[in-house]
């Protein structure tokens, strides 16, 4: 048997509770239902104040240094934020300033992100991509955005939104096992 997916979710939501928190909930269990997972789900609204006035990693405390260790680690990245003026919030940039730059070399990140209306959704085309690109990160194909209109409260409500969420999640989980397969030598070069 093979040892279970490290599969570590983000939210760069700045409120709580979040629809962005929802969403990366929704697709973590997508992911879960399909595959044999080590979960852990990291918030900003609870890890913010701890980044706030850090400018190297050295300075933040070991309770964000274990957050990126998992970020670094892991063998899917899920990661989503609200839309704010156009981009993701700072908050999230900030937490992902901090992380290694050849760390996620090859490393499968599934991106989301939510907004008040349809107009948002290149968000991840335009800002999330390039971000992981960065870092030469496997950005799977397939993104999840989720308007206002996808959620009853804190609830994803739509049919069509949880079909996204499920093909998202299998056309993910290929790739997972591929990436988590490579020996770690191959990755950094």
């Amino acid at each position: 048997m093979t040892a279970p997916y490290r599969v570590v979710a983000v939210s760069g939501s700045l409120h709580e509770p979040s629809k962005t928190t929802a969403l990366v909930r929704a697709i973590t269990a997508a992911i879960a239902e399909r595959a044999d997972v080590d979960a852990q789900l990291i918030e900003l609204t609870q890890l913010g104040p701890e980044l706030a006035g850090a400018l190297r990693r050295d300075q933040l405390p070991p309770a964000v240094e274990e957050k990126l260790q998992a970020i670094e680690n892991a063998d899917l990245l899920i990661v989503g934020s609200p839309v704010y003026r156009a981009s993701f919030t700072g908050l999230f940039k900030h937490l992902f300033d901090f992380v290694g730059q050849y760390a996620l070399v090859g490393t499968p990140v599934l991106l989301a992100a939510t907004g008040g209306g349809e107009r948002h959704a290149l968000i991840i085309e335009h800002q999330l991509r390039p971000l992981f690109a960065f870092f030469q990160a496997l950005t799977l194909p397939l993104g999840v955005y989720a308007s206002d209109t996808d959620f009853d409260g804190y609830e994803v409500a739509t049919e069509v939104l949880r079909a996204r969420i499920a093909l998202a999640a299998e056309r993910a989980l290929p790739l997972v096992g591929y990436a988590a397969a490579r020996p770690v030598d191959l990755l950094v070069g």
